[in-house]
C-alpha cells in the first residue's frame, strides 16, 4: 500500500479526527494553562489565535462524533481555514511584536466578534483580552508564542493540505 493509500484511507476514520482533535484541545488546554497558572493574559491576537484553534477543535470532533462524507468535508473545510487564518493572525502578531516603531504598533482591546456571537461576553474566561499585544515575556528554544503559534498552524495546514490531496488523489469522497 502507497502512502498515499494509507493517508487516504486513515483520513476516512474517526481515530485520525480524534488525533486532531485531541492535539488542538490540548494546545487549548496548554493556553488556558498559560493563562491562569502562569498569569500571561491573553491579547487580543492571542485571544483570535485560541478562536482559530477551536475552529480546529470543532473540526475534529464533528467528523468525531459523526463520521460521513459530508462532515468530513465540513471538517476539512473549517480545518483548512481556521489553520489558514490562525496563521495569518500569528503572523500579524509576530509583525506588530517586531515593528520597528513600537509607539504605531497596536492592537484592539475589545474582540471583534460577530454581534450574534460575542464570546467575548458569553465566555470571558476563555475569550476576554487583557493582556498586551506588545507583551513577549514568554520564550521558548528563543521564540516567543506567536512565533510558535505560526509554526503550529502552518503544521496544521500542511497535514491538512496534504491528507486532502491523498484523499483526492485516492479519489475518495471526503
Amino acid at each position: 500500500m502507497s502512502f498515499i493509500q494509507t493517508i487516504s484511507r486513515a483520513a476516512a476514520h474517526k481515530g485520525a479526527w480524534l488525533i486532531l482533535f485531541l492535539s488542538a484541545l490540548a494546545l487549548e488546554i496548554a493556553a488556558l494553562y498559560f493563562q491562569y497558572g502562569l498569569g500571561l493574559a491573553p491579547c487580543i491576537m492571542c485571544i483570535y489565535q485560541r478562536t482559530a484553534m477551536y475552529g480546529i477543535v470543532l473540526a475534529g470532533l464533528l467528523v468525531v462524533l459523526i463520521n460521513h462524507s459530508v462532515t468530513r468535508f465540513l471538517g476539512f473545510t473549517a480545518w483548512l481555514v481556521s489553520a489558514g487564518w490562525g496563521w495569518l493572525i500569528a503572523s500579524e502578531h509576530v509583525e506588530i511584536l517586531h515593528a520597528s516603531n513600537p509607539f504605531f504598533a497596536s492592537c484592539e482591546i475589545v474582540p471583534n466578534f460577530p454581534a450574534f456571537m460575542p464570546l467575548h461576553e458569553w465566555l470571558p474566561a476563555i475569550f476576554a483580552a487583557k493582556g498586551d499585544c506588545m507583551e513577549d515575556g514568554w520564550r521558548f528554544m528563543s521564540m516567543g508564542m506567536a512565533e510558535w503559534m505560526m509554526i503550529i498552524f502552518a503544521a496544521y495546514f500542511i497535514t491538512g493540505v496534504v491528507v486532502l490531496t491523498c484523499r483526492l488523489i485516492g479519489k475518495k469522497a471526503f
